[in-house]
Parts: structure tokens; C-alpha cells; sequence
């Protein structure tokens, strides 16, 4: 862990600050949104809009890396996202903002994918698993940090939109500055969907509404807290509840994965969650107890993600796991795009408890599939593929690393 530490900390670091910077804005914005006035429906629309250009970029990215070359991009889009932040102040307008959330969610997709595949250079088989677990670590703490950061200003100004800005410059500087050598970059084509259907039907249906799930919590949770009038404390604690609650239960589901029929694990999870999300659905619950539904909602949903990855692993050859992988992501973005709007709707038609609603019902019926699917597929593999944590944020190349992860710790047996 030391020597993947070593090797790493200026792109670890730089991601730190770009996780900052990403953190305060997806909060910022529902804060800010809701001074503005702006109706529960036309934030939706901006949130959602965020998942169409991460998706975009997803597909768009490897190719302009391919012909201009990671640093280009990577200082490109860098700058992309450091003038999108300021111009969120500058222009409260829901279809300014809609436009401004595609390009970020562009940008941050680009810098993902450029990123990650310096850092998978960087790393080799004995240990890349150690290398995506600090990257996922580091995501969850620059995310966590940022709710911290917003306590420190008034969201109604602009001091609270310089800020991520500055961080985001300034998280260029130790990665451009320390990569000597740019990676070769390779992007596998996806798996058709059919096949990748017909190979793990719980895999795909649990991956696209896991993608819902995601979304709103990390796009509406901000406009949740807006509608139900919580302070920015209270929703900051909220936020950062969500992913202390993703970052703690990661590896011990993980763990737990790896002994055991994976299609329990996830039928008991999605279970336990929609039970836990139903709550604030049915009872008038004080904060604290709040606190801790958001903490069951992120501590279940990070874990599932990585867990269906692994579930579907399970039943590819090791060189169709990282076409797999591309196909999963694709599939993960299209139930990102829709969570927001959908939530937006509900949130419109019965108040903020449909915030929570949306995801209980997706957590629901994520575990009546799985049910379903047990009584359809008795067998699990022989060989398992072993659990490797990827974030719901990461892009195709930290997917396709945990893959090769996997693929190789079924090798050695």
C-alpha cells in the first residue's frame, strides 16, 4: 500500500481536490437553486443533465484522447469545469444551468477517464486492487470534505462558487506536473447488449436502476434538503452521511460477497435498503434518524455497484470482462440520466418524502428481481471472480482495471 501510495499521491491528491470541487457544486447548485425559486421539476431537468454529459463524455472522451493526447484533454477540460463553476453565480438561470451541467458532467467524464488510466499505468497486477481501493477512498473523502467547505460561506454569493473553482485549478497542477509519461490509451468496445443481457440478466437490470439510485442521491439530495428546509448544515451532514456510509460498508460487503452466493447479498441488501428508505416515506423522523437512513442509503447502494460488477464477472471469460465492463457503464448511465427527472416528478406530486420514495421503490424492486432470478439461474459458478470496490463516479477504465483485478484473483485461485 506504501509503494502504491508513493507512486501515486500527486494524482491521488489532485483527485482529492477535483472530488472537492465536484462535492460543492452538486450541493451547491440545490442550495442555490432553491433561493432562486426555482421549481422542484426545473431542477431536476439541471441535475439530470449532469448524467447526460458524463454519459457523452464516456463515449466522446477516449477518442479526443486518442487524437490529442491525455495532457491536452486533461488541461482542456480541466479548465472547462474551472469556468463552468464560476458561471453558475454568474448566470442563476435552471436553462443556463442545464446547459453549464451537461458541459461539466462532460469534463468531469473526460478527466475521469484521463486520470484513471494514468493511474492504472501506474500500478501493476500485484497492485492494482490497492490502487483502486485508495482511489475510491480519496473520492469518498473529497466528497465528504466539501460538505464541510459550504458551511464556510453564504450560498446566496459567489465566495462558495471561487472556491471549487480554485481547487479544481489547482488540482492540475501536481498531476501534470509529476506524470512523466503519458499511458497508451486502449478503450474496449462494448459487448452488445443482448449478449451482455443473456449472460447476466440480474447484472444489467440491477446496474441500470443502481444508476437511478446514484443520481439521486448525488444529484437531488441538495434539492430534497431545499424542499424539506433544512439548514446547510443539516443537509451538508445529510450529504456526507451518504457517502461515510458507502466508504465504511464497502469492504465488509465486500468481504461478505466473496464467501457466499453474491445473488443473496444483493437480494438482502436492495431488501434492507428499500425497508430503510421507506421510513421517512411513513413516519415523521427526527434528524438524527435521517442521518442514519442516509448513511443505510449510501452505505447499500456503493457496495451493490461494485458487487453486481463482480456478479457479472463471475459468468464472463476474463477477456470479455473489460467489454462487459464498457456495456455495464453505458447501461449505469442510461437509469443515471432518468433518476433525477423521475424524483423530481415525485418529489412535485407528494413533497419531499419522494425523494426517498424513488429509491425505496428502485431498492424494492431491485431485490424482487433478484428473488426472481434465483428461482431462474440455481447454479452460480464454480470459480468466482473476486469483489473489487469501484465507485458509481468512476469511468470505464477504473471499471475495466477492477475486471483485470478480479479476473486475475480467480486465476491464482
Amino acid at each position: 500500500m506504501l509503494t502504491v501510495l508513493r507512486n501515486t499521491w500527486a494524482l491521488l491528491l489532485g483527485m482529492l481536490l477535483l472530488m472537492l470541487g465536484n462535492g460543492m457544486q452538486g450541493t451547491l447548485l440545490g442550495i442555490r437553486g432553491g433561493y432562486e425559486e426555482f421549481s422542484t421539476f426545473h431542477m431536476s431537468v439541471v441535475m439530470s443533465c449532469y448524467f447526460v454529459g458524463f454519459l457523452f463524455g464516456s463515449r466522446l472522451a477516449p477518442d479526443m484522447i486518442r487524437r490529442v493526447g491525455h495532457v491536452r484533454v486533461f488541461a482542456a477540460l480541466g479548465s472547462m469545469i474551472s469556468a463552468v463553476l464560476i458561471l453558475y453565480a454568474a448566470a442563476p438561470d435552471w436553462m443556463v444551468w442545464a446547459v453549464l451541467r451537461v458541459l461539466i458532467g462532460f469534463s468531469f467524464s473526460g478527466v475521469y477517464i484521463t486520470a484513471e488510466s494514468w493511474l492504472n499505468n501506474a500500478s501493476t497486477n500485484e497492485n492494482r486492487g490497492q490502487a483502486l481501493s485508495l482511489y475510491l477512498i480519496v473520492q469518498m473523502l473529497g466528497v465528504i470534505a466539501a460538505q464541510v467547505l459550504l458551511n464556510f460561506g453564504d450560498p446566496r454569493g459567489y465566495i462558495l462558487f471561487i472556491i471549487p473553482s480554485v481547487l479544481v485549478s489547482l488540482a492540475f497542477t501536481p498531476i501534470l506536473l509529476s506524470v512523466s509519461q503519458a499511458p497508451a490509451f486502449e478503450s474496449s468496445k462494448p459487448m452488445s447488449f443482448r449478449r451482455l443481457y443473456e449472460t447476466s440478466p440480474l447484472g444489467c437490470v440491477g446496474i441500470f436502476l443502481l444508476g437511478g439510485i446514484f443520481s439521486a442521491q448525488f444529484g437531488m439530495v441538495s434539492v430534497w434538503g431545499s424542499q424539506a428546509g433544512l439548514s446547510v448544515k443539516d443537509l451538508t451532514t445529510f450529504v456526507a452521511a451518504i457517502y461515510i456510509g458507502g466508504l465504511v460498508l464497502q469492504y465488509p460487503i465486500g468481504w461478505l460477497s466473496d464467501r457466499m452466493d453474491r445473488r443473496k447479498v444483493v437480494l438482502w441488501l436492495a431488501a434492507f435498503g428499500g425497508v430503510a428508505l421507506m421510513m421517512p416515506v411513513a413516519f415523521n423522523l427526527p434528524f438524527p434518524l435521517l442521518v442514519l437512513i442516509g448513511a443505510i442509503g449510501g452505505g447499500v447502494s456503493n457496495p451493490l455497484y461494485s458487487l453486481l460488477l463482480a456478479y457479472v464477472n463471475d459468468y464472463l471469460d476474463k477477456t470479455d470482462m473489460a467489454a462487459a465492463s464498457a456495456g455495464l457503464m453505458f447501461i449505469n448511465g442510461l437509469g443515471a440520466i432518468s433518476g433525477p427527472i423521475i424524483t423530481g416528478w415525485m418529489m412535485g406530486v407528494i413533497g419531499p418524502s419522494g425523494f426517498f420514495l424513488f429509491m425505496a421503490v428502485l431498492f424494492t424492486a431491485l431485490a424482487g428481481y433478484a428473488a426472481w432470478r434465483m428461482t431462474q439461474r440455481r447454479h452460480t459458478p464454480e470459480v468466482s471472480s473476486s469483489y473489487t470496490a469501484v465507485s458509481p463516479t468512476a469511468s470505464v477504465v477504473s471499471v475495466e482495471a477492477a475486471a483485470m483485478v478480479e479476473a486475475e484473483d480467480a486465476r491464482l485461485g
